[in-house]
Parts: C-alpha cells; sequence; structure tokens
C-alpha cells in the first residue's frame, strides 16, 4: 500500500470514528496528531480530514441526492467514511484524477467493508463524477 493510500486510510479511520463518536472530525485530529502512543500523521491525512470536515455539508447533501434509496443515516458508517473522502477527492480536491479517486475509494471499500460496498461506492462516485462541472 502506497503512503497515499495508508494515508487515506488512517483519514477514513479518523472520519469513520468521529463519525460514531458523534464528534468533530477536526477535533479528533487534533487530539491524535502527536499523541506519543500513535504512529505519526501525515499531511495527506491531515489535509483529507481538513478537506471533509470544510467541506461536510456540500458532501453529505451530495450523497443524499445520488444514494438513492439509501439515506445518509441508513448506509454503514465506514461506507459514510469512504463515501465522504471519495467525494472530497473527486469534487473539491485537484490532488488526484477523477479515476484515482474513485478507485482508491473502491479499494478501501474492498478493505473495510461488506462484499456490497465496493459496487456501492463505485456506483455513487461514478454517478458524481458523470455530473456536469461548472467552472
Amino acid at each position: 500500500m502506497g503512503a497515499r493510500s495508508k494515508a487515506r486510510k488512517r483519514a477514513v479511520d479518523i472520519l469513520f470514528e468521529a463519525d460514531l463518536r458523534g464528534l468533530d472530525p477536526l477535533e479528533l485530529l487534533a487530539e491524535r496528531i502527536g499523541a506519543p502512543e500513535l504512529p505519526p500523521i501525515n499531511d495527506y491525512t491531515v489535509s483529507l480530514v481538513q478537506g471533509v470536515a470544510e467541506h461536510a455539508a456540500d458532501i453529505d447533501k451530495l450523497l443524499a441526492d445520488q444514494a438513492h434509496g439509501w439515506a445518509l443515516s441508513r448506509m454503514p458508517a465506514v461506507d459514510r467514511a469512504v463515501l465522504r473522502l471519495g467525494v472530497f477527492e473527486l469534487l473539491f480536491s485537484d490532488e488526484v484524477d477523477d479515476a484515482v479517486a474513485i478507485d482508491e475509494a473502491i479499494e478501501l471499500a474492498k478493505l473495510l467493508s461488506t462484499d456490497d460496498s465496493p459496487r456501492f461506492v463505485n456506483g455513487v462516485l461514478g454517478a458524481l463524477a458523470a455530473l456536469p462541472r461548472g467552472s
């Protein structure tokens, strides 16, 4: 697993935990940075968590619009975290190409969630990637 893939997994871990515990992801991130008992958190993980937090309302609206038949509250928490990260990288970050953002999210779903999750993540992110984007 490459450095950026590891950073994405770490970001999903933080987003997932914050979601489950009802915490602000930025506050949880701040607790984790520099904690001597934990591995260091790299800059890309920090930028991902910050980006998802900054665009949270827009990301959740986009997910609610595209996840036909699935309310955000009904999605498995890990799928929510993976999708939020995927939407951020796909639509709000210029760091990676769309295909890479989608592929990385699918790989995280394969690693962390159910057998049906990769297909679900692919469908939602693929639909978002196909939407026209403003200039």
